[in-house]
């Protein structure tokens, strides 16, 4: 990064770094993601440097490789010539100032030289850093109309901050929130993403977008969901590595976990999340209409046995069945703030031990059984829709004692009308 700057200063174009690996280091938050503002066009920076990606060239935005191979990326001073709450025309040939002077909040608006070590902060944005205060740049409402996106950023950057938002500006991400639905579906599960992975606890963050109005336009289908279901979040341990991407899809899919199957569906197409991830929240929502009650009678008085532990983990599938548990746990753990419900807590800790070793050592789908279809249809069932109801018989005959899980004795059992009766 240092010498990037250097480079193009010794070629004559002035050169900061922005953004917020300036906001971090402030801060004492490591970030290696450093950006840089200069005042050279994309086409003298692609000049000084032969390792360079057109990241958006249309936007003064170069991909400048350092030697260790980082991206780091460098914009042109740049201010906006016409916005229209979703995207921005720029005009080159802005000072730094001004280049600053568009940005969204001044915590983000501090630029800082390396060579120098100088810092240029003309909004007072160290101030607010010190102040924990979330404070857009010049006038509020103005900010948000520029792109409605950063009603929902400023949300963000308090909650993963622990920082309170300037009355003002909270004012104009209210007033902002009507006009969400310009963003497309794309940008506002990115945030939602950014939310889930970046905040250790996402409670409030989420409960501001419902206050601030921001639920009630992109997110309808979970606007009146009671609190605990977004203090749930918060017992639902954010991602790293490997574990990022699925810890942060259990806590988006917390966020629907209670609503209608279809609604959420259709909520999730309009975020334009992949069929994987609709298909897998969506599921979790469904099993929870399904045996959720069930599931909360059970613990809300004792430890459930070993054969309902199998038949839970039946109806909701071996794979998901982790984080089905974990949901109600989390569930579970936001109610026991509001009531006495340490010891629902504790069974359900007990059960998700009893989960995982039903879901990984126990038969508990028809791939396990000791037969399979073809088994069966050599025995004497016909095929077709009687061939499944055996196998399911047989599995819930195997449900209720593991031990029965025997090729001889399902077959006998599979010529019987109830197979409970060779137990």
């Amino acid at each position: 990064m240092r010498e990037i700057v250097a480079r193009l200063e010794r070629a004559g174009y002035e050169t900061w770094c922005v953004g917020g690996a300036v906001r971090d280091a402030l801060l004492g938050h490591a970030h290696l993601d450093w950006d840089l503002a200069t005042a050279a066009t994309p086409q003298q920076v692609m000049k000084v440097f032969k390792r360079t990606v057109p990241v958006g060239i249309a936007f003064g935005t170069v991909g400048v490789l350092d030697d260790a191979g980082t991206m780091h990326e460098v914009t042109t001073f740049r201010h906006d010539v016409k916005t229209d709450g979703r995207h921005a025309e720029v005009a080159f040939g802005a000072s730094l100032d001004e280049d600053l002077a568009r940005r969204d909040f001044t915590i983000n608006a501090i630029a800082y030289h390396p060579q120098r070590e100088e810092l240029h902060d003309p909004f007072e944005g160290q101030l607010d850093l010190k102040r924990g205060l979330v404070r857009a740049v010049g006038e509020p409402d103005q900010r948000m109309r520029e792109d409605r996106l950063r009603a929902l950023r400023g949300i963000r950057f308090a909650g993963r901050f622990g920082f309170h938002i300037e009355p003002s500006t909270w004012r104009a991400i209210v007033g902002s929130a009507p006009h969400l639905g310009r963003l497309s579906g794309e940008r506002v599960l990115q945030e939602l993403t950014k939310t889930m992975q970046q905040i250790e606890k996402p409670s409030v963050s989420m409960l501001w977008w419902r206050e601030s109005g921001a639920l009630r336009t992109l997110l309808p289908v979970i606007a009146e969901a009671p609190d605990e279901r977004f203090e749930a979040i918060d017992f639902l341990p954010r991602g790293e590595g490997a574990e990022e991407a699925g810890r942060t899809l259990d806590r988006l899919a917390m966020l629907f976990f209670g609503s209608d199957p279809s609604s959420i569906r259709n909520a999730l197409g309009v975020l334009k999340c992949s069929n994987a991830q609709q298909g897998w929240i969506t599921a979790l929502a469904k099993a929870d209409r399904e045996i959720g009650g069930a599931v909360d009678a059970v613990l809300a008085d004792r430890l459930p046995t070993a054969t309902e532990v199998r038949r839970w983990v039946a109806a909701v599938g071996r794979m998901r069945s982790g984080a089905f548990f974990g949901l109600k746990r989390a569930m579970y753990g936001a109610r026991a703030l509001r009531a006495d419900g340490a010891a629902v807590a504790e069974r359900a800790d007990a059960c998700l031990a009893m989960v995982s070793h039903a879901a990984f050592h126990e038969p508990v789908e028809l791939s396990d059984l000791a037969v399979s279809g073809d088994d069966l249809v050599r025995a004497g069932v016909p095929a077709g829709p009687e061939l499944g109801v055996t196998l399911r018989r047989l599995l819930e005959f195997v449900l209720e004692d593991p031990t029965r899980n025997q090729r001889d004795l399902l077959l006998t059992c599979a010529m019987a009308s109830d197979p409970s009766r060779n137990g």
